[in-house]
């Protein structure tokens, strides 16, 4: 209960951060924002100055910002969203549309991460100093350091571009999860192998490790019984960390890859001025990694065996 209660109020404060930070970040662009949301609605190969003040005297643009920022917290404790200023439909409806392109993507990118670095980590760290450590330290590294943008541009220059593996854009079949996926999943997998081979090698060095092998269990009945669940800790407290760096990497790569995702619709509400959209999109955002860290912590604290005891 205690948790959940914390977890109540930093979801509020959440709320009303992201709020003004969003709303003073985009009062703060330069250009006539006026334009930019008229050639979001009609292309900018069709908007002329009468557009945009057509615009600015239906949006009421230009007036103070507090009364505007008030107005849409007060909405906002009513649950409103509001509309958006380019397409005119509810911003909860038009997120609404958007959220399930970018969950599909963002589980399957947690899935392959899972596949990829945890077995590694554990297996190294069950000889720390090995040869796979030292190789698992030095890819993890050098997958952690490339940036998930530039680690996109790789895996299209590579897969699509050179051996014309896997199509490089697209959204609809099984094959167009892989790319945007892999560059999601694989700077997830170079830290889940960090964090699984670190507590992988304090585990083992453990005195309650040693003492199951002296009982007779095998080496994978004491990795099954003793190792794994310690593992899952840290590595299901890291998680929620990693939602962050996710979401952030989702914004990034949802536009490299045109995937019609959450992050795709916040860089184009961005361009276009949808003041509206930005602060529904990034409050989302916000709220559910709130959400998540909740779950993660009242999980960790059903597994975690010293909580058990």
């Amino acid at each position: 209960m205690k948790t959940l209660v914390t977890r109540g109020i930093q979801a509020l404060m959440v709320a009303v951060l992201i709020g003004a930070a969003t709303f003073a970040m985009m009062r703060s662009l330069p250009g006539d924002a006026a334009y930019r949301i008229a050639a979001g609605r009609y292309g900018y190969d069709n908007v002329d100055s009468a557009a945009a003040d057509a615009v600015r005297d239906e949006l009421g643009l230009g007036g103070p910002a507090l009364p505007a920022f008030l107005t849409w917290l007060g909405d906002l404790l009513r649950l409103d969203f509001g509309t958006s200023l380019v397409t005119g439909q509810p911003v909860i409806a038009e997120i609404g549309h958007q959220l399930g392109a970018s969950l599909a993507l963002a589980a399957v990118a947690v899935l392959l991460s899972l596949l990829i670095g945890p077995p590694l980590g554990i297996i190294a760290g069950l000889r720390p100093g090995g040869a796979l450590d030292r190789v698992l330290l030095v890819v993890s590294t050098g997958l952690k350091a490339v940036p998930q943008f530039l680690m996109a541009l790789i895996l299209i220059l590579v897969l699509s571009v050179q051996f014309r593996l896997l199509p490089a854009a697209g959204h609809g079949e099984a094959r167009h999860f892989i790319l945007p996926a892999l560059a999601l999943a694989l700077g997830l997998a170079a830290v889940n192998a960090r964090i699984a081979r670190d507590a992988m090698a304090r585990i083992g060095a453990m005195p309650f490790y040693s003492f199951a092998r002296w009982k007779g269990l095998s080496p994978r009945q004491t990795l099954l019984r003793h190792g794994l669940r310690n593992v899952s800790v840290p590595l299901l407290t890291y998680l929620g960390l990693q939602f962050v760096t996710l979401v952030e990497g989702v914004v990034v790569v949802e536009a490299v890859f045109g995937w019609p995702g959450i992050g795709h619709a916040l860089v184009h509400a961005i361009f276009s001025r949808d003041v509206p959209m930005v602060q529904g999109t990034a409050l989302f955002l916000g709220l559910s990694f709130v959400l998540i860290n909740a779950v993660i912590d009242l999980v960790t604290a059903r597994i975690d065996p010293r909580r058990a005891a």
